[in-house]
């Protein structure tokens, strides 16, 4: 399985995550210009940008660390695009990181959500 496949496989994993806590997907993978964002949702009236990494293992550093200051700015400016172009109404705004480890199987064995990552 290739990095692109392991990704996909995060995002739904994520998706499925956040659905059962009760947020409302708006969009996955929207891309503009500025960049992509992975997920965005309605949690209680915060609109909020998902940002998923995942990884086989924490050897190499924990999936948030991967998200660096360089892809939080792209992320912010396509969430400026985002709100431009839907004009959603939502009650806060919010940039989230959820991390997914896989085992060796490519099940998961942890989901951690860092609320208001950056």
């Amino acid at each position: 399985m290739n990095k692109r496949q392991i990704g996909n496989m995060g995002e739904n994993f994520a998706a499925e995550y956040l659905i059962k806590h009760g947020v409302n997907i708006i969009s996955k993978n929207y891309r503009v210009r500025s960049g992509e964002i992975d997920i965005i949702g309605l949690d209680k009236g915060i609109l909020v940008f998902y940002e998923v990494k995942t990884r086989r293992g924490t050897s190499y550093g924990t999936p948030a660390e991967s998200v660096t200051r360089f892809k939080q700015t792209h992320i912010k400016n396509t969430a400026i695009v985002f709100i431009h172009q839907n004009k959603p109404r939502f009650n806060g705004i919010r940039f989230d990181v959820i991390e997914i480890i896989l085992d060796g199987n490519f099940n998961v064995k942890e989901i951690k959500q860092i609320v208001n990552a950056f």
